[in-house]
């Protein structure tokens, strides 16, 4: 399907900033490792506030489970502050109760100490049910707003299924995208959303919605890694103000929506040898330094810890120029959405020949 990596990270765009956030102490026995803050997205209009660094939580076969939750309260405890879900993912449970029990346990003192995404699915792409969609995730979550809420793709589905694969003949044959945005933006007045963006659109798509909306995306969120710079999207969001946001920055091997390309590059492996890194590591930080906001997804305590110690360091121009010039080719081909029940018919349709 669509979002974040299987073991790990995700960024967006934008010059680094001073951090602000909160301070990530990792203690292990009687030792400790002072990691530093996590920083933010500056702020705008749009845009209040969001870490660079957000945990992801979709694993496939979707699905809820307390170690699912468990992972989550571990996170807060190391200090991440930004969490992504949705409702295909069945992680919206789990993402409420893991912030309810750290506010409960002390570690944060509110849920406004988080910053929570969720998206809006295909099923619900449809005007006049994004709000009822947005208030059902909202009680999912057990929380009265959500800091951003993204439309999950630009397709529609037949109402009232959530489930992924779905049969292609139940995609709609268009997709109403000022219908749905209208949705958004009514969201987004009543406070369901304190910030309203989308997931998987194209540079045109996204021009296409600039040019209808009155209440602007504050972010994109995309697939991103060192072997799919998103080129094109990158110079359209740095132009119109909109936050880029990337998901499956180690290409997601091993999943049914990932590639192995990013874990098997060569060059990859050569920077991380010669910079004592790992792999993940350097994606990371190349991502970062891109201004991206990043989506890590891993549940193993090592790597939680690993994707946060990215900033106390920097690639080289030589290593950025390295990275600069692999080859580029999608993951994510989006293969699921092609049909001829729905509006694209080719690849080429639905990333408007930006593949």
């Amino acid at each position: 399907m669509v979002q974040h990596a299987a073991d790990p990270l995700v960024f967006l765009q934008m010059k680094p900033h001073t951090p602000r956030g909160p301070t990530i102490t990792l203690s292990r026995g009687s030792s400790t490792l002072q990691m530093g803050s996590i920083p933010e997205v500056p702020t705008s209009a749009l845009l209040p506030t969001m870490p660079r660094i957000g945990m992801g939580t979709a694993a496939f076969p979707f699905t809820s489970s307390e170690e699912t939750t468990a992972a989550l309260l571990r996170a807060i405890e190391l200090g991440y502050r930004h969490f992504d879900t949705a409702r295909i993912y069945a992680t919206e449970g789990c993402v409420g109760a893991a912030v309810a029990e750290a506010v409960r346990r002390g570690l944060i003192a509110s849920r406004a100490d988080v910053f929570v995404t969720s998206k809006l699915w295909c099923s619900d792409a449809h005007a006049g049910r994004v709000v009822p969609a947005a208030r059902e995730t909202l009680r999912n979550l057990g929380m009265e707003y959500v800091d951003l809420f993204l439309v999950h793709w630009p397709a529609s589905v037949m109402p009232g299924k959530y489930e992924f694969p779905f049969p292609k003949e139940e995609m709609a044959p268009s997709f109403d995208m000022e219908g749905v945005w209208r949705g958004m933006e009514e969201c987004h007045r009543l406070g369901l959303a304190r910030a309203i963006g989308v997931s998987n659109f194209s540079a045109e798509k996204l021009e296409q919605l600039l040019s209808l909306a009155a209440v602007r995306p504050a972010v994109n969120q995309v697939e991103m890694n060192p072997m799919w710079q998103q080129r094109k999207l990158r110079e359209v969001c740095r132009r119109e103000g909109v936050q880029l946001c990337g998901y499956s920055p180690l290409g997601a091997k091993g999943t049914p929506w990932g590639s192995p390309a990013v874990m098997d590059s060569d060059v990859l492996h050569q920077i991380a040898g010669s910079k004592g890194k790992t792999l993940a590591q350097i994606c990371l930080r190349w991502m970062y330094e891109q201004g991206d906001v990043l989506l890590v997804k891993t549940y193993n305590e090592k790597r939680m810890k690993e994707n946060l110690e990215i900033f106390e360091w920097e690639l080289s121009e030589q290593e950025r120029e390295k990275i600069s010039q692999l080859p580029q080719q999608r993951g994510l081909p989006g293969l699921q959405f092609i049909s001829d029940y729905g509006p694209y018919k080719c690849v080429e349709d639905l990333w408007d020949g930006d593949v």
